[in-house]
């Protein structure tokens, strides 16, 4: 396989997960003066009719964040989107105080960024580094049945992302505290994508957790069908050449392979530039 043909295989999800153009038709959203979002036009219409909510030359304004939660109830009643019943803080900046909180089947019609973690879940062998590899469940809303990490999920309200990753490893992989805890930062990816539920505009914090090779996660929550071990080589080839990961699991992968030289020299740099990092 030629470099080309190599970049390609791996530049191609970074592509699909920033495919969004914005605004487009979308209307900038506010809480007072502050832009959280994009609204999609069949928000628009509903929103307008709302107490609270007003049309100006700066988009659609709710005059305040406490009413965002029941906001977004009415509309998903309403048939506009899938109710999740998990709430996400909302910010105008990754680091600004929240504004407000709204379920997370809101979020893609709101345009809001999200934000979510990520794990490597990685095992040293003698024979090289191995990946623990996640089955998603067949019944699951999104992408049931792709690949995934060990540990992965949204940053609930109330939350930070450090805690997230406890809560997510006991309860999708049985990881105990102790050792999801030992996670290692490893950066930021952000990306901004057109899915069937709307605008994904999201900001993955990427860990590395080194497990010991007598370690095997179990499905503690319905979520994961299965755990397969893997060497990392063949995560990378299944990468470059198939859609069978969750979409945003190929973006942290990438930067993994990245990391840990396996994609090397000049198509490691062409790459690298492609992939929007924080």
């Amino acid at each position: 396989m030629g470099q080309d043909e190599e970049l390609a295989g791996f530049e191609r999800h970074v592509r699909d997960c920033n495919n969004a153009t914005i605004p487009g038709e979308r209307i900038r959203f506010l809480i007072a003066g502050d832009p959280v979002g994009w609204v999609a036009p069949k928000i628009v219409g509903a929103l307008a009719a709302m107490d609270g909510v007003r049309r100006t030359d700066a988009g659609i304004v709710l005059a305040a964040g406490a009413a965002l939660s029941g906001v977004s109830r009415t509309l998903a009643e309403r048939g506009l989107y899938r109710w999740r019943d998990e709430e996400f803080d909302v910010r105008a900046t990754p680091e600004g105080p929240a504004l407000g909180r709204i379920d997370r089947g809101a979020i893609p019609s709101f345009g809001i960024q999200a934000v979510g973690v990520h794990v490597n879940g990685l095992v040293r062998r003698a024979d090289g580094l191995h990946m623990w590899i996640a089955i998603r469940a067949r019944d699951k809303l999104l992408d049931p049945g792709k690949l995934d990490h060990i540990v992965a999920g949204g940053v609930p309200a109330g939350l930070d992302p450090a805690a997230t990753l406890l809560k997510e490893a006991a309860e999708e992989a049985a990881i105990p505290p102790e050792l999801a805890g030992n996670a290692v930062p490893a950066g930021l990816i952000e990306y901004a994508m057109e899915r069937p539920e709307g605008l994904r505009r999201d900001r993955v914090h990427c860990y590395d957790l080194m497990l010991p090779d007598d370690f095997t996660p179990r499905a503690a929550d319905g979520e994961v069908e299965a755990f397969e071990l893997w060497p990392l080589r063949r995560a990378v080839a299944v990468v470059r050449d198939t859609d069978d990961f969750k979409f945003n699991v190929n973006l942290v992968l990438i930067d993994l392979f990245l990391r840990q030289g396996l994609i090397g020299g000049s198509l490691a740099g062409r790459l690298r530039a492609s992939l929007r990092q924080g």
